[in-house]
């Protein structure tokens, strides 16, 4: 709040009537009830909403062997590896033997569903749902 620091005219460099007009105004627009609702309900419901989307919550695992055509469920994280000796695919791309492919939705993402061919090989599929 420095603008009100000038030292050409008025208090001489006293930066209270400035910071208390500030206050005053800020007190103001608190005080506004805009009809029935306080100005500060919203931002306390958004910051609820806020609070309840970064608790934690419980999540499953889930693992299967798989050696036939299928698809991934959606989930937050998947891991596929390829523990056979053949190639697998993975939505149309050939996955070679010992190749392990992890993914993850970020923060409270579902991923779609993958669909995949461990015909001749054998997949290893965990997930996070």
């Amino acid at each position: 709040m420095s603008i009100g620091n000038l030292k050409s005219e008025g208090n001489k460099g006293n930066n209270f009537p400035y910071q208390r007009q500030v206050l005053n105004g800020l007190q103001a627009i608190a005080d506004n009830t805009g009809g029935s609702a306080d100005c500060c309900d919203d931002t306390a419901q958004l910051l609820h909403d806020i609070y309840g989307l970064l608790q934690g919550t419980a999540r499953t695992p889930q693992i299967s062997s798989e050696t036939g055509a299928g698809a991934t469920p959606n989930a937050y994280s998947v891991s596929i590896a390829n523990v056979g000796a053949g190639v697998g695919v993975i939505n149309g791309v050939n996955i070679p033997a010992g190749t392990t492919l992890n993914f993850d939705g970020g923060f409270n993402n579902l991923l779609d569903p993958m669909s995949f061919n461990a015909t001749g090989t054998t997949f290893i599929i965990t997930s996070i749902v």
